[in-house]
């Protein structure tokens, strides 16, 4: 089930909540897009890239009209992949976008921190959680040491997934997704 646990930067927990709306209503106080949507095609973490597009091609050409998005691609990741650990690295450190970050889970799940002010912002997101993150928010991800996980990511560049870090350490003194 989806979460929103808000924190302040030391770590201190100020709330929790399982509750879509409160969600949608807290992350949108600080310009977070948060929907819950129905998966419309049973496709599982693992599945290719064209698989999942191909599965939800309409949605996609939809949201890529509507938003003047350029480019797609999927993350796509089970446990059995041998690069795991090597991708989780590169998302668990702070870091920024030019561009909104934008997903839709289709299957498993993911957990996003987003570093906003002074307050660090927890979203665990699954399968029909759409979460869009604007420009220049500090962030980190992560996808748990045995990943479940498929999301298409939408972008507004051709380079698809570009990062800035930060060089903050602030994503090692909170819990990981395992924990």
């Amino acid at each position: 089930m989806s979460e929103l646990v808000i924190y302040s930067e030391n770590g201190e927990r100020q709330s929790q909540t399982r509750n879509p709306q409160q969600m949608v209503q807290d992350l949108q106080q600080v310009g977070i897009r948060f929907e819950q949507w129905q998966p419309s095609e049973p496709v599982q973490a693992g599945d290719s890239q064209e698989a999942i597009l191909q599965a939800y091609r309409k949605d996609v050409d939809k949201i890529m009209a509507d938003s003047g998005f350029v480019t797609v691609d999927v993350i796509s990741i089970n446990s059995s992949n041998p690069n795991k650990q090597a991708l989780r690295e590169k998302f668990l450190s702070e870091h920024i976008h030019t561009e909104d970050e934008v997903r839709f889970f289709v299957d498993g799940c993911g957990l996003f921190y987003l570093h906003i002010g002074d307050k660090v912002y927890s979203v665990l997101c699954e399968k029909g959680d759409f979460l869009s993150v604007p420009a220049n928010t500090l962030h980190w991800f992560d996808l748990g040491g045995e990943p479940e996980l498929a999301a298409i990511r939408f972008f507004n560049n051709v380079e698809g997934w570009v990062a800035q870090y930060s060089g903050s350490d602030i994503a090692k003194t909170f819990p990981t997704l395992d924990g």
